[in-house]
């Protein structure tokens, strides 16, 4: 998958937000205010997700493309290299539920904020 498809089914999700917070080639998306990925845009593309560690260990035992999250909590956070190694319909749904971990971490509140704000 390229780096601007991963971009585009992250955007498509309710309340997603992006910026550039920490350099000009680490795309940040938030939901709520909270991180669900981090895309790299350098030479070695890459997409940071959060993950259930139980699941998170069995992707990086199973895929060489899956490995411990750079610069985050490595219990928590994966690794995805974008090098064409792993199929497209796994990366997406890594990012769903790297998005939902994040979403249903959020207070309730800013749950119902961004599920009245974005239909």
């Amino acid at each position: 998958m390229h780096v601007e498809q991963v971009r585009q089914i992250c955007i498509e999700k309710k309340g997603v937000s992006e910026g550039f917070p920490f350099d000009d080639v680490t795309l940040v998306l938030k939901v709520g205010g909270k991180i669900f990925a981090l895309l790299s845009l350098d030479r070695s593309p890459s997409v940071n997700l959060k993950c259930d560690p139980e699941r998170a260990t069995d992707l990086r035992e199973r895929y060489d493309a899956i490995i411990s999250g750079y610069h985050m909590n490595k219990l928590h956070w994966n690794t995805v290299l974008l090098d064409g190694n792993l199929p497209d319909s796994l990366v997406a749904e890594l990012i769903d539920h790297s998005y939902e971990l994040v979403y249903a971490s959020l207070p309730k509140k800013i749950r119902e904020e961004v599920r009245r704000s974005y239909g």
